[in-house]
């Protein structure tokens, strides 16, 4: 890792992750929450953060599709190419869950929402963190995404435990949600 400030950045928003913790983080396109998704406490204070309720369900984001072997596993090749196909980029794919993905992630779904990032802030964060964290639009519900630092801290005032500055990338929108099994667009981007 580079010594400087994104060095430091990085490493302060994987300690506030390991601990428990809340961050903020820019993204291809929106600002976004994130947190340890194997730690329920720390999913729980996001959801009741955004006051979003736990049956819709969290994304999750990853540096590459090495970070999400455990949520793939049993998958046949076919959909594993299907996947890689559109990744690292702004797709999110809804994969069946085999059993690794918690239900405070999956909510009241048979499957887990999965993206790889191209983001570079996104890749160094999770690969700093040795895995995927979760990726949910940095807005309490009803109200419009995060698309500016300024919002960040208004919006927040203090809740979060810590905030990841640096650009969004250039996606216009949040990313598209397909089906693996089906290829269905659940959500265009």
């Amino acid at each position: 890792m580079n010594a400087g400030p994104l060095a430091h950045r990085t490493r302060i928003a994987v300690q506030t992750l390991a601990a428990g913790g809340v961050i903020a983080y820019p993204t291809e396109a929106v600002w976004g929450l994130g947190c340890d998704p194997l730690n329920q406490q720390a999913v729980m204070h996001l959801l009741s953060l955004k006051q979003r309720p736990i049956n819709k369900g969290l994304i999750l984001v990853a540096a590459s599709i090495e970070q999400f072997a455990p949520y793939l596993e049993g998958l046949d090749d076919d959909l594993l190419l299907r996947a890689k196909s559109r990744w690292p980029g702004p797709t999110t794919w809804l994969v069946p869950a085999n059993g690794f993905a918690p239900d405070w992630i999956r909510g009241d779904f048979q499957s887990v929402a999965l993206r790889v990032s191209a983001h570079p802030l996104v890749i160094e964060l999770c690969n700093a963190f040795s895995g995927p964290i979760v990726s949910s639009s940095a807005n309490r519900a009803g109200r419009p995404p995060c698309k500016w630092p300024w919002q960040i801290q208004r919006q927040w005032r203090g809740q979060l435990d810590w905030v990841v500055h640096g650009e969004l990338g250039g996606a216009s929108k949040p990313s598209e949600i397909r089906d693996l099994l089906t290829n269905k667009i659940m959500r265009h981007s």
